[in-house]
C-alpha cells in the first residue's frame, strides 16, 4: 500500500512539473512526458507512450488531458489516472485564471507582444521535434512510410477534416494486416519464408505493420 501511495504521488507530482513549463499545448507536452515517464522513471515504453499518444489523438478532448490519463491509468490503475489528471490540469488551470487578469492589463506593451512572438517560434519546434520522435516508432516499414506521408499530403492538399484521416488509417491498417497475414507475414516484424508471390509485395510490406 505504501509503494502504490508513493507511485501515485510520483505521477501527480510528474505531471504537475510538465503542466506549467509545457507552452503550446498537448504537443508541445509530448517531448517533456516522454523525457519523464520513459527515460527519468522507465515506467513505460517508447512504444507505449507513441501508442498512447495516438489514442489521445484520436478521440475528443485536449490531447495533453486524454494522454496524461491514459499514461496515469497504464501505471496506477484509476488512481493513477487521476492523479495524473490532477497534476495536468491544477497548474494550467490557475496560471491561465491569473494570467487572464494580468493579460487584460498589459495586453499592448510592446515587450510582452515580442515575448510571445518567441514563445511562439519555440513552440514549433517542440511540435517538431514530438513528431519526430514518435515517427521513430510509428514509421517501421515502407508501408508506414507511405501511409504517414500519403496523410500528410492528403491534409496539405485536400484539407480534409483529420476524423476522416483517422478512421482512413484505422480502416487500411486493419486491411494490410489482413493481407499481410494471408501473405505469410507476421505483424511483430518477424517475416516467415517467403513464396515467389509474396516477394513481389515485399518492397512495399517491408516487415511490420
Amino acid at each position: 500500500m505504501k509503494d502504490e501511495t508513493k507511485k501515485i504521488f510520483q505521477l501527480f507530482w510528474t505531471f504537475l512539473k510538465i503542466g506549467p513549463v509545457t507552452f503550446g499545448g498537448g504537443y508541445a507536452m509530448i517531448p517533456l512526458i516522454e523525457r519523464e515517464v520513459v527515460d527519468k522513471k522507465r515506467w513505460v515504453s517508447h512504444e507505449d507512450v507513441a501508442d498512447v499518444f495516438a489514442i489521445a489523438e484520436s478521440i475528443p478532448g485536449a490531447i495533453a488531458i486524454n494522454s496524461s490519463t491514459f499514461i496515469g491509468y497504464r501505471i496506477g490503475g484509476i488512481k493513477g489516472a487521476i492523479a495524473a489528471l490532477l497534476g495536468v490540469f491544477l497548474p494550467t488551470f490557475l496560471i491561465v485564471v491569473m494570467l487572464s487578469i494580468v493579460f487584460l492589463q498589459v495586453q499592448n506593451n510592446p515587450k510582452i507582444e515580442a515575448a510571445f512572438q518567441a514563445i511562439r517560434a519555440s513552440i514549433v519546434a517542440l511540435i517538431v521535434y514530438a513528431g519526430y520522435m514518435i515517427s521513430k516508432t510509428a514509421i517501421i516499414d515502407k508501408t508506414t512510410f507511405v501511409l504517414s506521408f500519403g496523410s500528410m499530403a492528403v491534409l496539405f492538399f485536400l484539407h480534409l477534416h483529420p476524423v476522416l484521416i483517422i478512421f482512413s488509417g484505422i480502416i487500411l491498417g486493419i486491411v494490410l494486416v489482413n493481407i499481410k497475414r494471408k501473405l505469410g507475414y507476421s505483424v511483430d516484424g518477424k517475416k516467415e519464408k517467403s513464396s515467389p508471390k509474396k516477394q513481389q509485395l515485399e518492397w512495399f510490406m517491408g516487415d511490420g505493420i
